[in-house]
């Protein structure tokens, strides 16, 4: 049986004290082993209508868990979708407080934004008509749970780990680039820290998007036009501490440095 409408409530309330204090919890399938997916989504969505009643604005959605290296690091299999508020962009160059993250760890992505609502059950073709243009991100993702272990439903109710989000870099046109090999190296504090190349979002990552949108169809959501969708990482998430700096360089794209700071 799904969970009852006050349990929902619980739980997304636990999860938001989580991430407003930065203070790790259990998994919540410790508590609620009979949790499913559907109810994560439910989760999810009250943690949302939270924030929007706190003055938070949605401004995109992001697709988790879509490349090989980042399911197997997780170990789940299958991915999901969370949203993306505007308190929790960053600009380009921006130093990024780790004080109020737990467990924070970088990624980068090819970001989406759509100048065309997409709804129910689109193909990758309608996905690259809709949008506008794609660009680089990176995107700091943070578990709220305990040791950085979860499964797919705990992660799902976490909002898939999103905390902040930066875009930059040169924005292409999607026909103007093969968007299955696109290569990225992520560089960490002047290292080579990881390599990849874009088809490990899903085979071509507008599916990642293809999939973000069924997602939100059982739901009961649409992806609006001018939305910003990251679709998902492309490496294995790399932990970041106050001090590091990370840059992102995407092949023909242009690249994106973020710093952290206490």
């Amino acid at each position: 049986m799904s969970l009852d409408h006050d349990a929902i409530l619980r739980l997304a309330e636990r999860v938001e004290t989580a991430q407003t204090y930065a203070t790790p919890i259990r998994k919540l399938t410790d508590d609620y082993p009979a949790m499913t997916v559907a109810d994560a989504y439910r989760v999810q969505t009250a943690l949302r209508r939270s924030y929007e009643a706190r003055g938070q604005r949605v401004v995109g959605w992001k697709a988790g868990l879509t490349s090989r290296p980042k399911m197997v690091q997780m170990g789940v299999d299958k991915p999901g979708i969370g949203f993306l508020t505007d308190a929790m962009a960053r600009p380009d160059n921006a130093v990024i407080s780790v004080s109020d993250l737990i467990h924070p760890r970088a990624e980068c992505e090819i970001a989406f934004v759509t100048g065309a609502d997409l709804s129910g059950h689109v193909t990758r073709e309608e996905v690259l008509a809709a949008t506008d243009y794609i660009q680089p991100s990176i995107e700091i993702i943070d578990s709220r749970f305990t040791g950085f272990k979860f499964d797919l439903e705990s992660v799902l109710a976490d909002n898939s780990s999103s905390a902040r989000f930066i875009a930059g870099g040169r924005p292409r046109r999607p026909a103007e680039i093969d968007l299955r090999t696109i290569g990225v190296v992520m560089e960490l504090n002047g290292e080579i820290a990881a390599l990849g190349a874009s088809a490990e979002v899903l085979g071509h990552p507008a599916d990642a998007v293809v999939m973000l949108v069924g997602v939100l169809h059982e739901i009961g959501e649409i992806l609006p036009a001018g939305s910003f969708v990251m679709s998902g990482a492309i490496t294995a998430a790399i932990p970041v501490k106050a001090g590091d700096a990370l840059t992102a360089r995407f092949l023909d794209m242009g690249s994106i440095t973020v710093r952290f700071g206490e």
